[in-house]
């Protein structure tokens, strides 16, 4: 998505409610894009298993219950999913339970989902997963306006130099623009778009979300005023 785009997109759709149609926008791609970070991360470290008889037979489990998935059959998919979560090897337990979670969220199933991403996040043995288990859960927690929730699970994640610095503080930019903080929203809105670090597309979103805000009355940071005029 170009800058031009974006700033016209801002000029044609900016109203009161526009922060929750970008929200709806965004966040099953940000919900996708993380679970399908996952799902390489898990497929890279699978592939030491594949030779064997059984890794094969995970992999063929896993892909089984995705199959069934892709036909919307989801009860049998979220079984087939347990059976491999139970009895298969290597990191395919792990993507069984990544995408379980997906599944339940996608049904509307909030309470079921965020338990299932807390589980990953105390059980998991690698720190990065862990981590982008709390994010994916503080993702379903914003619609509640879970301020004290969504905190809990990020204060760690917005450390400076962790990869998803970025991601955490737009999630709780949401979160307190959902309460109606508005100047608190834009504050960690403005510390994404400070941080020269911040990924191009984290940076296009955070800036639409930082202009709506503007829209909606919210003052800009006095830190950020020279930043933005440049």
């Amino acid at each position: 998505m170009t800058e031009e785009r974006i700033f016209s997109e801002i000029d044609e759709e900016l109203r009161s409610d526009r922060m929750n149609s970008l929200w709806r926008r965004f966040g099953p791609l940000l919900i996708g894009a993380a679970v399908l970070v996952v799902i390489l991360v898990g497929a890279n470290e699978g592939w030491r298993w594949f030779k064997s008889d059984q890794a094969a037979r995970s992999s063929d489990q896993f892909y089984s219950a995705m199959e069934l998935l892709d036909n919307n059959q989801r009860d049998a998919a979220i079984a087939a999913f347990d059976q491999t979560i139970a009895t298969s090897s290597g990191q395919y337990p792990l993507l069984a339970r990544f995408v379980k979670a997906s599944v339940l969220a996608d049904e509307g199933k909030t309470e079921e989902a965020v338990a299932a991403y807390d589980a990953l996040a105390n059980t998991g043995s690698n720190t990065r997963i862990r981590e982008l288990a709390l994010l994916m859960a503080s993702a379903l927690l914003v619609d509640s306006g879970d301020i004290v929730g969504i905190q809990t699970r990020l204060a760690g994640l917005m450390a400076p130099g962790n990869p998803y610095q970025g991601s955490a503080r737009e999630m709780l930019g949401l979160a307190y623009y959902k309460s109606g903080d508005l100047e608190a929203a834009q504050n960690e809105f403005a510390e994404v778009i400070a941080n020269p670090n911040t990924p191009v597309e984290l940076l296009n979103r955070v800036q639409l979300l930082q202009a709506q805000l503007q829209a909606e009355g919210a003052p800009i940071p006095s830190d950020m005023d020279l930043f933005l005029s440049q």
